[in-house]
């Protein structure tokens, strides 16, 4: 799929069985899923698809079968995050390989690289494939933030053209357009904060919410970035917020986008240890949330 991309991307997560096998023919099934109710692209091998507890054998099955699944209907953006930039590169080959439309660049985890380093890094992945690069700035997971000032000098790498801001700090999305102009834009990695990013001029969502309520995130895109109906989008986004904030709040976002899928009678599995699927009155929780939405 070509540029630009625009819109809601679902953070996808990754199917399982009872014995914590990925579940391959459950994760085609949810991407053609989403793909019906409007979802703008998917992003396999995020956080909320537990990257991070994969098989390198596991990530390349599962972008297999995303890219497969979508079909060219909408782009897949693939997750390549590693400890190692060696390891990264490999991944950002593979997804070039396999038909991917771009990749999602984090800063590798637990090393804490300095601004330089970080920089060689996301040089090296970005020009590993011929694939325009979406960094992933979420320090909370990795240790490192991609400050303004870090992100300005990613923009002059030729394939860095998007961000991720995971930050919570809403004054990034401003920041970044108004420092990086047309050379980076930026899509919302903080739920609870969806309305505001897209009034400030980001062009598109990357949300685990997508998983499980597809279309109450693309009517809230759309009524704010596409219809500019700012208070339609408004009313849009208190329906979901009760939702965004807990998810966002709770500290078990992976575990309840999973709960969620299943509430929405599309059950996807438990999550890999050490996360462990919601106890029953987080579930009960989730559910009286979730239930106005899905309706």
């Amino acid at each position: 799929m070509s540029e630009p991309f625009r819109g809601v991307f679902a953070a996808l997560v990754t199917p399982m069985t009872a014995e914590e096998e990925i579940d391959l023919g459950a994760l085609s099934a949810h991407v053609d899923r989403l793909i019906g109710e409007g979802v703008h692209g998917v992003v396999p091998l995020g956080s909320t698809g537990e990257f991070y507890a994969l098989t390198a054998a596991e990530r390349e099955a599962v972008v297999r079968a995303v890219i497969g699944a979508a079909r060219d209907r909408v782009p897949v953006l693939v997750g390549v995050n590693a400890g190692s930039t060696r390891e990264a590169v490999a991944y950002a080959r593979q997804a070039g390989a396999l038909g991917a439309a771009g990749l999602l660049v984090a800063a590798p985890y637990y090393s804490l690289p300095t601004p330089d380093e970080l920089v060689e890094h996301v040089r090296a992945v970005a020009t590993a494939a011929a694939l325009p690069v979406m960094l992933y700035n979420y320090p909370g997971r990795t240790g490192v933030d991609m400050t303004p000032d870090v992100v300005e000098r990613l923009a002059r790498i030729e394939p860095v053209r998007y961000i991720k801001e995971s930050t919570g700090d809403i004054t990034r999305v401003s920041t970044i357009v108004r420092r990086c102009g047309g050379r980076m834009t930026v899509f919302c990695g903080c739920d609870s904060e969806a309305l505001e990013s897209l009034v400030l001029g980001a062009a598109g969502w990357v949300t685990g919410v997508a998983n499980f309520a597809a279309k109450a995130a693309v009517e809230l895109y759309r009524l704010a970035a596409e219809a500019k109906d700012v208070l339609a989008a408004r009313g849009a986004y208190y329906r979901l917020l009760p939702l965004l904030a807990r998810l966002e709040g709770g500290g078990v976002y992976t575990q309840s986008c999973k709960a969620g899928c299943a509430l929405a009678g599309h059950p996807v599995g438990p999550p890999r240890r050490p996360l462990r699927a919601l106890a029953d009155a987080e579930t009960a929780a989730l559910r009286d949330l979730l239930a106005p939405l899905i309706r």
